[in-house]
């Protein structure tokens, strides 16, 4: 396929747009009043494929359906790229549109990794599984460190990080939702269940306001009391700042440390996301926690999920 695919990236914090060319070129786009001439599908990355979507799907009105049921578990973001879906299809409809998954990459974890201690009906039922996130970022670092045994570190507005085995994902620490596993820019990353039920019964918050609390008001933000961005705390030289960023840098160092296990040792660390790409300071904080796990490669590797997006939807429709 000669022509271009445009790529809608809505996360948690930002809305990108991208044209890339059959090359792998991209380059951005400002809104979808400027998309160029020669277009010919639209990627839209979505976070939260569930248990129904494992591989990109052309978008129709039955799926869009289908991908609003999911915004629940993932309202940050699955919520935005929904909307951007709708506009796209209006600004661009005599085009395909394809929703490729975060989840996807991630359907290769096992059972034992996947499934949480809680009743089979939650489970087999109720769709109650670790689903992991971060795919398509996580899809093209392992494509850029080709070693058998690689730990991906997803490190922005929402932070994962993954065990990549030959190439094919095994574990990762987000899970139903993008709120599990290490604190990132706002929200929590894992706390104990209980915590949530003992405000709930003793503080008698409503849903509302613990939900928003763990999403928006917790991570970096919450231990510093002042910002949610890494730069900022690196420069600050508040006590709550460097709390921040020891708590951050001490979880992701177990989690790195964890999927090590996971893979049966540690051939290298790719470091991506705005965080991971730019702070040093993280990186040799994490790596030097680590150091017991012998020699392993450090890598940084620039995040294109436009790419990886864009492959998908070529292949999808067969160009």
């Amino acid at each position: 396929m000669a022509l271009l695919i445009l790529v809608v990236n809505a996360g948690s914090t930002s809305l990108k747009l991208s044209v890339v060319s059959a090359e792998d070129a991209s380059a951005p786009v400002a809104s979808l009043a400027e998309v160029p001439a020669g277009v010919g599908a639209v990627a839209h990355r979505i976070v939260h494929g569930g248990a129904r979507f494992r591989k990109p799907v052309v978008v129709d009105a039955a799926v869009e359906r289908e991908l609003a049921e999911l915004s629940e578990l993932a309202p940050l973001h699955n919520a935005p790229a929904l909307a951007a879906l709708d506009e796209a299809r209006r600004a661009l409809p005599d085009v395909p549109h394809v929703a490729v998954f975060d989840t996807a990459f991630h359907a290769t974890i096992p059972d034992f990794a996947h499934a949480y201690a809680v009743p089979a009906r939650w489970r087999d039922e109720w769709g109650i599984r670790r689903y992991g996130f971060h795919g398509l970022s996580v899809q093209w670092a392992s494509e850029q460190v080709r070693v058998p045994r690689l730990v991906v570190c997803h490190l922005g507005g929402g932070c994962s990080v993954t065990a990549v085995r030959d190439g094919r994902s095994v574990d990762t620490t987000m899970g139903f939702s993008p709120l599990e596993g290490v604190p990132m820019a706002t929200r929590s990353g894992s706390i104990d269940p209980e915590v949530v039920l003992h405000l709930l019964r003793t503080r008698k918050l409503q849903f509302e306001e613990v939900e928003g609390a763990l999403e928006r008001e917790s991570g970096l933000l919450g231990l510093s009391g002042t910002s949610s961005r890494v730069d900022e705390l690196e420069a600050s030289d508040d006590s709550a700042a460097r709390l921040a960023l020891s708590v951050f840098c001490y979880r992701v160092a177990c989690a790195v440390g964890a999927m090590a296990a996971a893979l049966g040792g540690l051939d290298a660390i790719a470091f991506t996301g705005g965080v991971g790409e730019h702070s040093e300071r993280v990186r040799t904080d994490v790596c030097e926690r680590l150091r017991f796990l012998g020699d392993f490669r450090i890598e940084v590797v620039g995040a294109r999920e436009d790419v990886v997006a864009a492959r998908a939807v070529r292949a999808l429709l067969g160009n």
